[in-house]
């Protein structure tokens, strides 16, 4: 049994009522485990075919399921990045909201990339994602994800979001805000967020919620839409901090979340002294009430017309012989209006969208790192450029020789000499150069599994 602290125990009262029995003894259970497939690596279709993972699905996420299985970490599929372990309840924010598939996203909070990696896959190859995460060692974890799952038209950024403000003034068609927050949602899956929590600390959030708000409005869009999500159940992080800023912002309303969405979870609340008519229309999940651990959520519009993107000429930095002799040699095909150099380094990306440089912690897909006369390639090119590799090597998820590989060691392959992308059941999951026979293993150390 948790033992929770007394004062949160009469807020929780006061907000359940009855129900705060219910709530208790939903607290005594496991949490919940769940996770998504990453469909822009393989469909969903395909996936269900191999799944071993768990085949109850998330009912609110069309590509989600719960999670039965244990060191999922370990397996191959996740090494590939077909699939990405998520929190239930945290996957609602992304589906609040019908996606645009050439819309430009901003995730402000972003590690370590859950609802990051969600929202991508709802976007098409004309639209870019944004994911920012101001500390540098969480920043990396994100990166990392995101590397795993083999996303294009991506960027990090490493930054406090007053300097997001300045840096992407009215830039996007949605901004997902997973405020930081005090973590009430999270008590039985986290034990820090039980031992930190106070009375204090849930004031000192709401203040910084509010500023990350503000910022959000100067990136947005007119017409454009804000996520406001936080996994704790205070009033003063959730109801009253939509209310304020409502108030604040009249060119802005609180509107309905998807209908699958409305359908599994409850009503915001309305509080004494709510000025906001709709506050019924922001969502909760209680882990008594759905399957998963504690979330809030509204969808914030900005009522103002919307007016067509303006895209200016880029002027694109020369890109060196040895890159394109290489890509030749690599890919089957690839587009040269895709191909930039960013912070030195040859990247895949999208050719409207401008990333100062110096800006992203990454931009893009990054090819490798230009040496004295040929292309050291990253991780990152073979996880997401894998399927347009001229040499593959595809292994089943079961085989010694995936477990191999994985593990560090080389592995025989009957191609061609040069770079090859190693798939397994279909799905890139690193890379190797073959050299008479053998394949040399590129999977980077960090990575690399004991089975």
């Amino acid at each position: 049994m948790i033992n929770l602290p007394i004062e949160f125990e009469n807020r929780m009262k006061s907000l359940l009522g009855d129900e705060f029995e219910d709530y208790i003894k939903a607290l005594a259970e496991p949490p919940v485990k769940g996770f998504r497939v990453n469909t822009d690596k393989i469909s969903l279709e395909e996936f269900e075919k191999i799944n071993i993972f768990g085949s109850e699905k998330i009912p609110y996420v069309e590509n989600g399921f719960y999670l039965e299985y244990e060191k999922v970490g370990n397996h191959p599929y996740h090494h590939a990045g077909m699939i990405y372990v998520q929190e239930p309840a945290a996957m609602a924010p992304a589906e609040c909201l019908p996606i645009n598939p050439d819309w430009k996203i901003l995730d402000m909070c972003a590690a370590p990339g859950g609802k990051s990696t969600q929202l991508k896959n709802k976007l098409s190859k004309n639209g870019v994602l944004v994911s920012n995460e101001i500390i540098s060692s969480r920043c990396k974890i994100l990166a990392g994800n995101i590397e795993r799952l083999g996303l294009k038209n991506t960027v990090t950024t490493c930054m406090d979001t007053a300097r997001l403000a300045k840096t992407f003034p009215k830039t996007f068609d949605m901004i997902m805000v997973d405020a930081p927050c005090s973590g009430e949602g999270m008590f039985r899956k986290e034990e820090i967020a039980l031992s930190e929590w106070s009375a204090e600390n849930v004031e000192k959030c709401a203040v910084r919620q509010a500023e990350i708000l503000e910022n959000a409005v100067c990136c947005l869009k007119d017409g454009g839409y804000i996520v406001y999500a936080t996994c704790t159940f205070s009033l003063e992080e959730n109801e009253m901090q939509i209310d304020d800023f409502l108030q604040k912002h009249p060119d802005f309303e609180i509107i309905p979340v998807s209908e699958k969405v409305q359908k599994n979870t409850a009503d915001g609340i309305f509080f004494d002294g709510c000025k906001c008519k709709n506050m019924n229309f922001a969502r909760r999940c209680y882990p008594h009430k759905t399957k998963g651990e504690g979330q809030f959520m509204a969808v914030l519009h900005n009522k103002n017309e919307a007016y067509p993107d303006f895209v200016s000429a880029k002027k694109k930095e020369k890109t060196d012989k040895i890159v394109t002799d290489f890509l030749d040699d690599t890919l089957n095909d690839y587009s040269m209006d895709d191909l930039q150099i960013y912070n030195g380094n040859p990247v895949f990306f999208t050719s409207d969208f401008e990333i100062t440089k110096g800006t992203a912690f990454s931009c893009g897909v990054t090819i490798g790192e230009i040496k004295k006369n040929y292309i050291q390639p990253h991780h990152q090119f073979f996880m997401a450029m894998g399927k347009s590799f001229k040499r593959q090597i595809n292994l089943s998820s079961d085989s010694a020789e995936i477990k191999k590989y994985l593990h560090g060691e080389e592995i025989s392959a009957d191609i061609e000499n040069g770079w090859a992308a190693v798939l397994v059941d279909g799905c890139t999951v690193g890379g190797v150069k073959v050299v008479n026979g053998v394949a040399k293993n590129h999977y980077p150390k960090g990575l690399r599994t004991v089975f």
